[in-house]
Formats: C-alpha cells, structure tokens, sequence
C-alpha cells in the first residue's frame, strides 16, 4: 500500500508508511491532499528516525542486560573458584548458576580419572550425580566422551529438523532435547591445551536450542573450571604426597625403634651402632642381648634388597631372632630355627637373608659364632692386623638348616673389638672412594677409643667420600 487519501466516516485522510517501521502509519488531516503530500514524507522519515533510535535503544538494552548477566556470571564463579579448594564443592554451585544463566533445567560437570580414564560426574543439577555412572572416554555411545576426545563443542537443536542428533538411542544422548556439551580444557604455561572434563546442559528451559553467545560463555566459564580442576589435581597431589612423607617418616622412627639401645648391655658391654637406610625403610638391622654367666649375644644381618619389602622382611627377621637367641643354643642352631621360621617367607618373595650371630664369652676368652653369607665381620686385636671371621653357611633363604656351620676364635676381653658392617657402607663408595680397606684402617687407627667414637668417625669418613649412598649402611662395633 502506498500513500495516499483514504476515505473515513468522519471524512478523507491522508495515510503514508513509516518506513522500516512494519504496522505503523502516518494519519495527515485538515489539510487537502496536496499538502499532506508535501508534508508525509518529511513526517515519516522524522517518525523513522524516532522508532529507529528506540528499536536501537531496546537492543542495546538487552545487549547490555545479557551482558550484565554474563559478567556477573563469571565474576560469581571466580569468587567461587578463588575462596575454595574443594573441586565438588564449587562445581555444585557453578552447576547451578551456569544452568540458571543459560535456562537448563539438567547439567552437570565430569572430570577425567587419569587413573582409571573415566568421566566422573562431580556435580549435577536436575538428577543426582551419585546416580550418573562414569563413562570411559572411549564410549561410542556418550556424547560426553566424544567431546572430551575430540576438544570441541557439540550443540544440538531437536526443533531444527535438519539437525542431526550425534547421540543415540542411548538416553545419555538427550534424545529430543536441546543439549549443550563443552570441552574442560586446561593449557599449562609453556604446554599445549589438554582437556580434563566435560560440562553437560539439556532440557532447556525455553524449549529452544541455546544460543552461540550461551555456548561461547559456557565456554568461558569451563576454561576457569579447567584451571580449578588443575589446581585441585595440584593440592590432592600435595595433601597425598605430605601424607605419605609423614607416614615414611613414621615407619622410619617405628622401624629404628625395633632396634635395641646400647644400654641394654650397660655393665656387660661396651657397644655403638649406626643404622641408616638408603630410603625411609631399609632391610638392615642389629640386635644383641644378655645371656647370663656374663655372656653377650650380637647378630647384624641384611635383607637382600631394601625399601618396604625389605623392611617388612627385617621385621620378620627381628621377631625371629628375639625368639631363637634366647633360647640358650648355640649359633648355629639360631640362625637353622630363623631358617625354619623364615624359610616360606624368603621363598615367597624371593629374597635371602646374610647374618652373622655370635655369642661372646669373656669368662671363657672366646667368640663362638655362625655367619650365614656374611663376609663383613671382624676381630680387630689391640695390635696387630685386623682379622676376618670367615663365613659358616651360604646366605639364609639359599640354604638349608643341616648346611649351616660355626666357628669359634679367641677373645681378650676388654680389649679386642667386634666390628660388624653391611656391605652398604663400603659400596656406598664404588669406585676405590671408600673401600673395605680403608673402612678396616680407620677403625684399626681408632681402635682404643670408644666404641661409640670409632663408630662416628668410620661414618664421618665414609659421608665425605660419597654424597648419595646407594644401599642401607650399617656398623655395629662391640667391646667386652
């Protein structure tokens, strides 16, 4: 329709269109028809120009609202993300925001288990999480896992029939729902993205598929998940590592608490020991014991190996020993009981044991002893060259109880030493730095001081000729 007069009932108007207004006109009256034809156009483009300015202002109205919401959105979550470490604790409460925004009455946030390469739903919204099962990332069938694997959005409108469901029948594919799935990614400095999870929107309020500007700021808010999530990845790893720290530092004080003090033969003995792992927990240990008539029993040994298995094995080793030293035999018949009582162990995980036991007798001026595998034992003499007790019997665990001998050797009570060592302490020197030799010499030079003295300085010069040792240590000297 163009302009022009229109006859009324109260007489004839001059109607005109408002250009790029739809459904509104111009009325010009009381004037004839070629006035009103001179006068229309400059009304209807002023008209114009009015609806426009308030068609632009209503826009940008609800620009801004939208992007009031946006912001405040964002805003919400980094304080949310900033005031906790409790990955399911914020996750709840952005689920809930992010699903108000955006007008989704279902969602949920699923984390990838690095361990297990499952989604784990963390928080949801419109059903319970503990309900949702994980789903491994190479699920065919979820929707999720294929976003997780191929780091992209996948958006679906139901209402659009071109558009084409990349679920399934599976009811994890929303089927005849709008849905909205959005890769978590995270991007350490210095590294490439990687993605850590999935948010998941559907049944949408409005019943319409959610908008580019919704998925670009879902999108937004799931780069600060991603980070969130790391940094929670980062505090757990911590929180486990400090506990296992402590947890190391208690089986180390429980486990040098399994050996006995010096002062347990005050009065029979003079004795000094170092025992130091090579990590928290070792397989080296000592004990010795008073056996009456002023007889004094010592027994070092080492578990082949160390770390737990090891430490485990000379806990065993350490009850055994109480057990069978006390039982007033002779050394050998000891270590053929350990054998006995150890033998389905060291079979079972594959590990020998080297001891040597021995029984001093100040009364009788001898060492009677059995050394089972244990070549580093030694009568050092108040002068003279240091000298090797030979060993009895191959190794316990790679021998049998009959195979085990002993051996006897005289003893000047208070001046000969008894020097005991695991070979931990001269192979922490490989390489010619600190060698059996000179571990001999040291004490040899030593030989009149303390027992506690000679101990101290064989490690003071065993520290200084290696910085990282490489097994358990372990040096045990005794006068009597």
């Amino acid at each position: 329709m163009v302009a022009g007069l229109v006859p009324t009932p109260t007489g004839s108007v001059w109607l005109a269109p408002i250009p790029d207004a739809e459904g509104f006109w111009l009325e010009v009256s009381s004037v004839d028809a070629a006035r009103a034809a001179e006068l229309s156009p400059q009304l209807c483009a002023i008209l114009a120009a009015f609806f426009g300015a308030e068609r632009e202002t209503a826009e940008v109205t609800d620009e801004l609202t939208g992007r009031y919401e946006e912001i405040d959105l964002l805003y919400a979550i980094s304080e949310i993300l900033g005031h906790t470490v409790r990955l399911d604790e914020a996750a709840r409460t952005i689920v809930r925001e992010v699903s108000d925004v955006v007008g989704a009455r279902r969602a949920s946030i699923m984390v990838h288990d690095e361990d297990t390469g499952l989604l784990r739903a963390v928080a949801a919204r419109g059903f319970s999480a503990e309900g949702l099962k994980p789903v491994p990332v190479g699920d065919a069938q979820s929707v999720a896992a294929r976003v997780f694997r191929e780091q992209r959005i996948i958006v679906y409108d139901p209402s659009d029939k071109q558009a084409q469901n990349p679920g399934s029948s599976d009811p994890r594919s929303y089927k005849g729902q709008a849905f909205l799935s959005i890769p978590i990614c995270y991007a350490a400095p210095g590294a490439g993205s990687r993605c850590v999870g999935v948010i998941n929107l559907t049944d949408r309020l409005a019943g319409d598929t959610f908008t580019p500007s919704e998925a670009k700021l879902v999108s937004a808010v799931a780069n600060q998940i991603g980070a969130a999530i790391e940094n929670a990845r980062l505090v757990a790893r911590d929180l486990r590592r400090q506990r296992l720290q402590r947890e190391l530092e208690l089986a180390h004080d429980l486990q040098l608490k399994l050996l006995p003090s010096p002062a347990v033969l005050q009065g029979d003995a003079e004795v000094a020991a170092i025992c130091r792992p090579v990590d928290s927990v070792g397989g080296d240990f000592y004990t010795f014991r008073r056996l009456g008539n002023g007889r004094v029993g010592v027994m070092l040994g080492d578990v082949s190996s160390h770390g737990f298995s090891a430490a485990l094995v000379m806990a065993l080793v350490m009850s055994a020993a109480g057990v069978h030293t006390g039982a007033g035999v002779t050394p050998d018949e000891v270590l053929a009981s350990m054998l006995e009582s150890l033998g389905p162990e060291l079979a079972s995980t594959e590990m020998f044991l080297s001891v040597f036991y021995g029984v001093l007798d100040p009364r009788g001026g001898r060492l009677i002893y059995a050394s089972a595998g244990h070549p580093h034992a030694y009568r050092i003499p108040p002068e003279g060259e240091p000298e090797r007790l030979p060993t009895t019997a191959p190794p316990l665990g790679l021998s049998s109880a009959s195979s085990i001998g002993r051996n006897q050797v005289p003893w000047v009570p208070g001046r000969d030493l008894l020097c005991l060592w695991t070979d931990g302490l001269v192979e922490q020197g490989m390489g010619g730095a600190f060698t059996e030799e000179r571990l001999l010499a040291e004490i040899a030079r030593h030989r009149t001081e303390s027992p506690d003295a000679i101990v101290r300085s064989v490690f003071a010069q065993a520290d200084a000729a290696t910085l990282r040792p490489v097994d358990d240590c372990t040096l045990l000297v005794m006068r009597i």
